[in-house]
């Protein structure tokens, strides 16, 4: 993965896009930290992590900027998110999601909020990383209520 960023990372510069190749420096050095974190080479499901960790952090600073009045700099780290995550599996449809959570429900005999971490483990565990924890966060407390 490090080596498929590099290289788009070389198309950029040659390229002259200064904002791609902020945002693709920005993901390399995350992965080569961690790899030097780490002393050898990072298995495919490591940088895939190190990945989704970025993206979070991105999206959580993205609602910071709005929140400040800053779209300059909210723009800049959507513009980076959306570099970072062509290489992200594809998430989950809101209405997936839902159906599956209702199954957990079912299967897991859930019946009132107090069941929710019983519910949250058996669906992130389900999902494995293919949806976004916040958003079963909210349609298990739906299901739930």
């Amino acid at each position: 993965m490090l080596n498929q960023l590099q290289q788009e990372l070389v198309v950029a510069m040659k390229a002259g896009e200064k904002a791609k190749m902020m945002g693709l420096r920005n993901i390399i050095g995350k992965l080569k930290a961690a790899k030097i974190d780490k002393g050898e080479s990072l298995t495919d499901e490591e940088s895939l992590k190190i990945l989704k960790s970025a993206a979070k952090q991105l999206k959580e600073s993205i609602d910071q900027y709005q929140k400040g009045d800053r779209d300059d700099l909210a723009e800049e780290e959507a513009y980076e998110l959306s570099l970072l995550e062509k290489y992200l599996p594809e998430q989950l449809s809101e209405e997936i999601i839902r159906e599956t959570v209702k199954n957990i429900v079912e299967n897991t005999g859930a019946e009132s909020i107090q069941d929710m971490g019983q519910v949250m483990g058996a669906a992130m565990k389900e999902f494995a990383g293919s949806a976004d924890g916040k958003l079963v966060q909210k349609i298990v407390q739906e299901e739930l209520s």
